[in-house]
């Protein structure tokens, strides 16, 4: 087998010459690179070993992406989309691997160790995105072992973060519903704990909530009702056990179907898009006799005529991904944590009204 020896040789160079080739060092002339890299393809040389090249230089040429879920979830949802498009825009990544990290949330236990020795030494820095509070991989995170920043979830002390004020958007979503006159209002939550659980939620099961958008978002929900006079227990709360379509759809016909509500609430576009698709199976019409609000503003809630919550879904990733590349170029010397919290709109389209067009 073709060695780096035999190209140096072959070459009329040394074989530290054939290294700063690959390794893209400034110590040698383009021209003289270019002709070694001749030399090496005329012989059949692959390169220099990756492994040994890792070991060599602290790197391994790949960052993780850690999402919660099945992997189905970060290649169709949305959401996850969006964030994968803002990380692929930053160019310092064009020659660096994506490894993702999907977190099945019915093995939380059984992942802890396993998970954690992977991202460990699989990659040179991790992208985290959406973890409970109590994930097994968030002791780990907290150690910074790794150049890290967390994307939305969980935000732990000294550790790079990118997020929203869920918690006030929330209550903008909460506040157009209650200004356009709807008191008879039902919540869509993806889910408080990655239990399984689903159906109406009760104040405990919100105090026990490890999942920090929804428990946010809830939170911001229930402050701007209060405030207006409505109670927890008068709004018609619902938890639909995980982040599809379908999941929304199931928790909006159990709402809609037992429920008299005049509006309904979404904590993301997904859910509330699948309490559009309910309302039509149940003859509801939007807005006149229910108004529907999402969050997110993914592409398909402008085709929807959905009004929404706008953050920006691409941006949040393009900023953890830059900051990540300079914490891996910094190494240990790396500045303090930083927080970057963009700003939301409210987007109003078709889809809500006040109860008073019914009439």
């Amino acid at each position: 087998m073709v060695s780096m020896k035999d190209v140096a040789r072959e070459a009329g160079v040394s074989q530290p010459a054939v290294s700063y080739a690959y390794s893209g060092s400034s110590k040698i002339s383009t021209a003289q690179r270019e002709h070694i890299f001749a030399v090496a393809e005329r012989l059949g040389y692959p390169g220099p070993s990756v492994r040994g090249r890792s070991l060599r230089s602290g790197r391994v040429g790949a960052i993780g992406l850690v999402v919660m879920d099945q992997l189905s979830y970060a290649l169709e949802d949305p959401w996850a989309v969006s964030l994968l498009k803002g990380i692929s825009r930053v160019d310092a990544l064009a020659n660096v691997a994506l490894t993702l990290f999907p977190m099945n949330s019915t093995k939380l236990e059984a992942q802890g160790t396993d998970s954690t020795l992977a991202v460990r030494g699989l990659v040179d820095g991790l992208i985290v995105s959406t973890l409970p509070d109590d994930h097994p991989l968030v002791p780990f995170i907290a150690n910074r072992q790794l150049p890290l920043v967390v994307v939305d979830s969980p935000k732990l002390p000294g550790v790079n973060y990118v997020g929203i004020d869920d918690h006030g958007a929330a209550k903008v979503q909460m506040n157009h519903l209650l200004e356009l006159g709807h008191r008879k209002i039902g919540i869509i939550v993806e889910r408080l704990r990655p239990d399984g659980q689903t159906g109406p939620v009760s104040r405990e099961r919100f105090a026990a909530s490890t999942e920090m958008i929804a428990r946010e978002r809830l939170g911001g929900y229930v402050e701007a009702a209060e405030q207006a006079g409505l109670s927890f227990e008068a709004l018609r709360i619902v938890e639909a056990g995980g982040f599809t379509q379908e999941l929304g759809e199931r928790a909006a016909r159990g709402l809609l179907g037992q429920q008299e509500v005049t509006a309904v609430i979404a904590v993301s576009d997904v859910m509330a898009l699948g309490c559009l698709t309910a309302a039509r199976a149940l003859e509801y019409k939007v807005p006149e006799e229910l108004s529907v609000i999402g969050f997110d503003d993914i592409p398909d809630a402008a085709r929807f005529d959905l009004t929404t919550i706008r953050q920006p879904l691409v941006e949040k990733g393009e900023w953890a991904a830059r900051v990540l590349t300079q914490l891996i170029e910094a190494g240990p010397e790396a500045e303090p944590a930083r927080e970057k919290i963009f700003p939301t709109r409210l987007i109003v389209r078709g889809t809500t009204a006040s109860p008073a067009t019914a009439a």
